[in-house]
């Protein structure tokens, strides 16, 4: 499986599904329009999700229009569109316009909804370099079927998701599929994402405008120096749950966030 995925020419800049990811539950689109442009998303059966990454524009749902507008996802929360199945979303841009969208299996419980930026928990997580902000664009309390979205900022230098954790069925954690769609300032910055596994070991060089796809394992995440890093997770499977279970070996960080750093300088003179 090709785990990191480089956006393209077209409209649809990735798009990760079920087939191409050779996985069960979770679709991903990340998408950029022109002034004027429209796109509408419905798949049958699925619950779907929008999130505004950029610009200005007007989403129509359930015979509402929300005119809805983000300056940077370094800038401000955004609002988030909920469609259950057989609704659809259509967006109409009214400037260039960068959006993400993802569905996954429902079975229709609950009602379409714009969610408020107000209405988004935002929890500062860690410490020393691990220090990062997930914001809960689409996790409990807020309500899905299947679907979870965070929203996590990784400054200079730093790491997040760590300690590494994992979802996979595997060692009693619960089944979740995932995706990690980045955005990163300055556009030349970059970050490194390892996804590793029993049976999988991948180190991942990430730009601005990529996604990373999580198919099992733990999946950590370092920010270059001087690269300030946005992602965006998707994620679905066979349960609603943030619960996750960490690498054994560097579970005890979350007792130590300074990570036993060793005193510097060693030996020599000061100047």
């Amino acid at each position: 499986m090709e785990l990191l995925y480089k956006p393209g020419s077209a409209t649809v800049k990735i798009a990760v599904t079920p087939e191409t990811a050779g996985w069960r539950f979770l679709r991903f689109f990340a998408v950029e329009l022109a002034p004027g442009e429209r796109f509408r998303y419905q798949q049958p059966g699925e619950e779907a999700a929008l999130v505004p990454i950029s610009g200005e524009a007007v989403v129509h749902l359930a015979g509402e229009a929300y005119p809805t507008a983000r300056e940077s996802v370094f800038t401000e929360l955004p609002e988030v569109f909920y469609a259950p199945p057989g609704a659809a979303i259509e967006v109409e841009a009214k400037g260039a316009f960068a959006f993400a969208v993802g569905s996954a299996p429902a079975e229709g419980r609950l009602p379409p909804r714009r969610i408020r930026r107000e209405e988004i928990p935002v929890e500062m997580r860690g410490g020393a370099n691990v220090s990062r902000q997930i914001s809960h664009v689409l996790a409990p309390p807020l309500p899905a079927e299947r679907l979870l979205l965070f929203e996590v900022y990784t400054p200079s230098g730093n790491w997040s998701s760590w300690p590494p954790h994992r979802h996979d069925g595997r060692l009693g954690s619960p089944y979740l599929e995932e995706v990690y769609y980045y955005r990163i300032a300055p556009k030349n910055g970059w970050a490194v994402q390892r996804v590793y596994a029993e049976d999988l070991d991948e180190l991942v060089r990430v730009a601005d405008g990529e996604a990373v796809l999580v198919p099992r394992g733990y999946h950590p995440v370092a920010a270059a120096p001087g690269s300030n890093v946005y992602y965006l997770n998707y994620l679905a499977g066979e349960e609603r749950t943030t619960r996750v279970v960490d690498d054994p070996e560097w579970a005890w960080m979350r007792e130590d966030w300074s990570g036993r750093a060793v005193p510097l300088p060693i030996g020599g003179k000061r100047p």
